[in-house]
C-alpha cells in the first residue's frame, strides 16, 4: 500500500485536530448509550492461537512473492485450507505487469461461507508479500517475511472461516461471507525509496495489481455486497488501527460500526477514536467497483510518518506478530458479522 494526503494548511491541520478531539468524544458517549440500549450480538469465539499458527504457516513458505515457488505451494495451500473447512472456493489467475517490466503470474482467491444467503458481507486482504524490503537501512533488497503485512490478513480471515464453518445451523450468522484475497498488491513502485529505479508505468497504480484486476472483472460476477472490511497489516503487537480516509468517505456507517463494536468489547487500544488520512491500499479499488469498503490497517497515529517501523523492512517476521492485536481484529470483526 501507498500513502497520499493533501497538503493543508497549519491553521487548518489544527481545525481538524480538534474537530477529531470532538468527534472522539462524542462517538465514545455514543458507544456508551449503544451498549445500554442494544445487547451484544452472540458470536463465537475467536482463536487467536489458531490464527497465529494459520500466520506462521504462510511464512514457513518463504517470501510469496509472485513467480516464485513459495508463492505457488502458499496458494495452493490456501485453497485446499477453506476448501477443507468446507467454502466454496474459486480461484481468479491474471497476469499483470510490475512497475520493473516483469509480468507477474497472480491469483486472486475467492472463498464463499453460506453461498446460498443472498445479503453478504465481504472479507478483503492480500496474500503476496513485497519482494525486497526497500525501508530496511541495512537489507534494502533482501525479501521480506511479510508476517503482518500479508500472512496476518490471512491468518485472520482463515480463523474467521474455521470458526463459521463450524457453527451449527442453529448458530450460524444471517449473511453470507466472501474472503476475497487479492495477489500482487505488493508489489509497487515507492518513490521516496525506489528513486534509482525506472518505474515503467507512470501512468498507473503500481500497487493493488489483483484488486484492480478483480475490480474490472468481478467474481462472483455481478458481486454487489452489503458491504466490505479490508485487513491488512492487522497483527503487530501494539497496533494502532486510525479511522482512515478513503474509508470514511466511502462507508462512514461502516467505520462507525466496527470501531464502536471493537470498543464494547474491550478492543479500543487497537481502534482508536482518531481519524487518519487517506492510503492507497486495495479498498481504493474495491470502491470504486461499487463495494462500499473500509480499511483496518496499522499507522502511526502522531508524527509525520504513516507507517510503523517494520513497514516493509525485513522486521516484518514473526517476532512481532501479537496474538492479542490477531484477537482484536478478528472478534471485532466477527461480532459485527453477528450483528447483521
Amino acid at each position: 500500500m501507498n500513502f497520499r494526503l493533501s497538503h493543508i494548511t497549519s491553521l487548518a491541520l489544527a481545525a481538524l485536530l480538534l474537530a477529531a478531539g470532538c468527534t472522539e468524544k462524542k462517538t465514545t458517549t455514543e458507544t456508551t448509550a449503544t451498549k445500554e440500549e442494544v445487547p451484544l450480538p452472540k458470536a463465537p469465539a475467536f482463536n487467536a492461537d489458531s490464527a497465529y499458527a494459520y500466520t506462521a504457516r504462510q511464512v514457513a513458505f518463504g517470501p510469496r512473492v509472485p513467480n516464485s515457488t513459495a508463492h505457488v505451494k502458499t496458494g495452493d495451500w490456501i485453497v485446499r485450507t477453506f476448501k477443507s473447512l468446507g467454502l466454496s472456493v474459486k480461484e481468479q489467475p491474471f497476469e499483470a505487469m510490475a512497475f520493473d517490466g516483469k509480468m507477474l503470474r497472480s491469483r486472486n482467491i475467492v472463498a464463499q461461507y453460506q453461498p446460498q444467503a443472498a445479503r453478504r458481507i465481504a472479507i478483503f486482504t492480500h496474500w503476496d508479500t513485497r519482494p525486497f524490503a526497500d525501508k530496511d537501512k541495512t537489507r534494502k533488497n533482501a525479501p521480506l517475511d511479510g508476517a503482518v503485512d500479508g500472512a496476518s490478513g490471512v491468518g485472520i480471515a482463515l480463523e474467521m472461516a474455521r470458526v463459521l464453518a463450524a457453527q451449527p445451523d442453529s448458530l450460524r450468522p444471517n449473511v453470507g461471507i466472501d474472503f476475497i484475497l487479492f495477489d500482487a498488491e505488493d508489489y509497487g513502485y515507492d518513490e521516496s525509496t525506489q528513486s534509482e529505479l525506472r518505474n515503467q508505468l507512470p501512468d498507473a497504480d503500481s500497487w493493488c495489481l489483483g484488486s484492480q484486476y478483480w475490480a474490472e472483472h468481478m467474481l462472483p460476477a455481478g458481486y454487489k455486497p452489503s458491504y466490505g472490511i479490508l485487513l491488512d497489516m492487522v497483527g503487530a503487537k501494539n497496533a494502532k488501527f486510525s479511522r482512515e480516509g478513503e474509508s470514511r468517505q466511502m462507508a462512514a456507517d461502516v467505520v462507525e460500526k466496527v470501531w464502536n463494536m471493537a470498543a464494547r468489547i474491550g478492543f479500543s487500544d487497537f481502534f482508536i477514536f482518531r481519524d487518519g488520512p487517506a492510503l492507497t491500499d486495495d479498498h481504493v479499488y474495491t470502491n470504486k467497483a461499487g463495494v462500499r469498503t473500509i480499511d483496518i490497517i496499522d499507522t502511526l497515529p502522531f508524527g509525520e510518518d504513516v507507517f510503523p517501523a517494520y513497514h516493509h523492512t525485513t522486521q516484518d517476521n514473526m517476532s512481532i506478530v501479537d496474538r492479542r492485536t490477531l484477537k482484536a481484529v478478528g472478534q471485532t470483526v466477527l461480532q459485527v458479522i453477528y450483528g447483521e
